[in-house]
């Protein structure tokens, strides 16, 4: 059986679970349209639908906030964030927002023209949706191995250089007006970008004048993942590996809520003057004042004590050995996971696991619904719902993954639950053949997963 990490922490503070029977969760996901983002968290065992704002701030994070202070141009906190960012991403300008769409935003809003590209090696879903609301079309380019579940590369999530190359001469530089690249790579099964690839992928786009930004929600587990797993890097600290990564880049956008380990937060980087200038005025405009971008001064002081928290290497190791316990348990119990291990989740290989559910049926979705009304876990569907695109015919374009993931919130969850998350689904496995597809009732024209509604299939709708 798979090793399960000491925890670096003590718990100081808990927080009661409520218990559901079966028959009170099968009311609920009813009531909810059958879409787990509508279910109340107080309905919820094991809550696994993100890891983004669902951290345990420590005992030093809650004392910091104390200091915040809630001036509201200029504050001292502002200064405080100021400081560690310059220091780990190295950038010459940032302004703070809300969350890291938001920064997404901006970026989307500054640069994007009607019927531009934007390469990564894969868009998430927030990313995506905001270059597609501006008229840009996003475009994956992640390696071959990156859409194999079961292949063992250490660096799933690199950019394939060689198409990225082809596909900009293919398109011309001018209508790529920024790229980017994903660490680590959520869309693709939590997988490492590897230095080596980051390095490439800069020369790429600044070859062809092209600015290069990177999303960087979970770059401290990139940096460790790098650490551990990269040639010249096992005696270079976590901080050190982040400082060449962004090295190489244009700038960043950043959900704090991840490797920050704050609830809320994020922030836009950027080395060009002038855009730093209009990203100020759009920050104005839809945020707040440059200096504080939608956050409280407790929010600033948070993020800037948890950005130096999430690169310590006793937690990164306990983290990253978290998800691969997990992950070791579920394929022991033969339920299909992407592998290796992932960061910050564990991704359930669907096609794999329900074969008998075609993807217009919504198979990740209905492991989802499936997993809340056995054991109250919340997980979210990475598959057809999520990433399925629709061209101007009508027709659609599934993905060639379909995943449930299974993300863990930071510092939060012992063994003992994730133990019953394995039982869980090992569960599941054991009345697989039995899970049916589902119908989608009602869809909003962007991020559909979080508000769709949806029935399930009768046996004759199949």
């Amino acid at each position: 059986m798979p090793s399960y990490p000491d925890e670096p922490f003590r718990i100081k503070v808990v927080e009661p679970i409520r218990r559901t029977t079966r028959a009170e969760r099968e009311q609920i996901i009813k009531a909810a349209r059958y879409n787990i983002f509508k279910v109340p968290s107080s309905d919820v065992t094991v809550d696994l639908l993100t890891d983004s704002g669902t951290s345990a701030m420590s005992d030093n994070q809650w004392a910091g906030m104390m200091h915040g202070d809630e001036a509201y141009a200029c504050a001292r906190s502002y200064y405080s964030l100021e400081a560690a960012v310059r220091e780990i991403f190295g950038f010459g300008h940032f302004v703070p927002t809300h969350q890291g769409r938001a920064a997404e935003n901006i970026l989307c809003t500054m640069l994007i023209n009607d019927g531009q590209h934007v390469p990564n090696n894969m868009h998430f879903d927030t990313t995506m949706a905001n270059v597609s609301a501006r008229g840009g079309i996003p475009v994956n380019l992640v390696i071959d191995e990156g859409m194999d579940p079961t292949s063992l590369h250490p660096f799933k999530g690199n950019m394939d250089i060689g198409k990225l190359r082809t596909f900009i001469r293919k398109v011309g530089a001018a209508n790529v007006p920024f790229g980017l690249t994903t660490v680590t790579n959520n869309a693709g099964g939590g997988q490492p970008v590897s230095m080596g690839n980051i390095r490439a992928t800069a020369e790429i786009y600044h070859e062809y004048g092209i600015p290069f930004f990177i999303d960087a929600c979970r770059y401290a587990e990139n940096s460790y993942f790098i650490k551990m797993r990269e040639e010249g890097y096992a005696g270079k600290t976590p901080l050190e590996i982040a400082q060449e990564m962004f090295g190489y880049a244009d700038g960043c956008t950043m959900s704090a809520k991840k490797d920050a380990l704050v609830n809320i937060g994020g922030f836009l980087c950027l080395n060009d003057d002038g855009l730093f200038q209009r990203a100020q005025q759009e920050l104005i405009l839809r945020e707040g004042f440059p200096t504080y971008g939608g956050l409280a001064g407790r929010d600033l002081e948070a993020i800037a004590l948890g950005l130096w928290e999430g690169l310590e290497e006793a937690y990164l190791a306990y983290r990253l050995g978290q998800t691969a316990y997990l992950t070791g348990r579920l394929v022991e119990a033969g339920v299909p996971c992407v592998v290796p291990a992932g960061g910050h989740a564990v991704y359930i290989d669907v096609k794999s696991f329900l074969p008998h559910i075609p993807q217009p049926q919504f198979p990740g979705w209905a492991l989802s619904v499936e997993a809340y009304i056995e054991g109250g876990i919340r997980c979210v569907e990475l598959g057809s719902v999520a990433f399925a695109t629709k061209d101007d015919n009508g027709l659609w374009t599934y993905p060639e993954m379909e995943m449930v993931r299974l993300a863990i919130p930071r510092r939060v969850y012992t063994q003992t639950h994730l133990d019953y998350v394995v039982e869980t689904l090992t569960a599941l496995r054991d009345r697989k053949d039995a899970i049916g597809g589902y119908r989608m009732t009602y869809e909003p024209p962007f991020l559909r997963h979080f508000t769709a509604e949806f029935e399930p299939l009768r046996p004759d709708d199949a």
